[in-house]
């Protein structure tokens, strides 16, 4: 039986498409936007901003530490710059790099990455970073950024270029379905309510929040109302937006590709423990590493699906 899913989706494609298109489109917006790419180019989608803008395009090499200090240096002469490389390289390889010459004096540096969690798929454990985000959410001036399809990570990279501040854009590598509108506007803090509820709420970010929007259908199957809001923004987090739901529905899920310890969940569990107390569930990694093979043989094998979300709802409910 086919399910009556509240968004819909006749096209595939990745998020990193979106970035490398928003990219492109940001460049002929401002002249100062230049990019940065440590050896990925193809990978991160970086290639039509180059041939356009060769003047604007520094290939660095695989050299991730020296990339993120020249972004610095120009940064500090009114450029935006975007630096390209693999998740786990633009964060775990070069954290030193981001927390003293980008975080601490508050650079406009956009850190945009790539190839984020589980569905990078075969490359395995050693790729597949799942510590980013609490990494980053951690520094004091970085906001953390995740979008969900390929038309939002596009609008999200031309609200970052716009945006004064240093960014951690993130996203992936496969093909994902299409099903957020071409023409939104990206507010970078402002969570998005995709579906009103009233008995769980589920917050999800990334690549799950399409499978939120599965689950909010299988769960409405089973009489159960469930709100989906799309926390694109890790960092600001739509405080007022997660105490608003959670007081109405008394009972939530986070879901995120990542681990459950220092992601979505924990800023989540947070606010509530501060604001509201109420039963929350977490989709996440379980505290491990990942492994070789497809993103959804990965997702099924990790519980980041649908059916884990609805598990967890009804896990929550229950705590009610």
């Amino acid at each position: 039986m086919s399910l009556d899913l509240k968004f819909n989706f006749t096209e595939k494609k990745d998020t990193r498409s979106g970035f490398g298109d928003g990219l492109l489109e940001a460049g002929r917006r401002n002249p100062n936007v230049v990019g940065l790419c440590a050896d990925l180019i193809g990978s991160l989608k970086m290639g039509a901003f180059q041939k356009e803008f060769p003047e604007r395009f520094f290939q660095t090499g695989i050299a991730e530490a020296n990339m993120i200090g020249l972004a610095a240096g120009m940064a500090t002469w009114g450029k935006i710059p975007f630096t390209g490389t693999f998740a786990n390289f633009s964060t775990g390889r070069v954290y030193d790099q981001i927390r003293q010459s980008v975080a601490y004096s508050d650079k406009n540096v956009k850190i945009a990455a790539s190839h984020a969690g589980l569905t990078l798929g075969e490359d395995g454990a050693t790729h597949q970073i799942l510590e980013d985000m609490g990494m980053m959410k951690m520094l004091p001036h970085m906001t953390v950024i995740n979008p969900c399809d390929y038309n939002q990570t596009k609008a999200a990279t031309l609200a970052v270029a716009e945006y004064e501040g240093p960014v951690y854009l993130r996203f992936g590598r496969p093909s994902w379905p299409i099903f957020t509108p071409a023409d939104q506007k990206f507010e970078i803090g402002k969570a998005w309510k995709m579906i009103d509820g009233k008995d769980v709420t589920i917050f999800a970010t990334g690549h799950l929040v399409w499978e939120a929007v599965v689950a909010e259908a299988m769960l409405r199957e089973e009489g159960i109302s469930a709100e989906v809001i799309n926390i694109h923004t890790i960092k600001p987090l739509d405080e007022e937006a997660i105490l608003e739901s959670v007081k109405k529905t008394g009972c939530a899920v986070s879901a995120e590709e990542h681990q459950i310890n220092g992601g979505l969940g924990d800023s989540i569990a947070q606010t509530l423990s501060r604001n509201n107390p109420a039963p929350l569930e977490y989709v996440a990694v379980n505290d491990s590493f990942g492994e070789s093979g497809t993103p959804t043989e990965l997702l099924e094998k990790y519980g980041l699906n649908a059916e884990n979300i609805v598990k967890a709802a009804k896990r929550a409910l229950a705590r009610k």
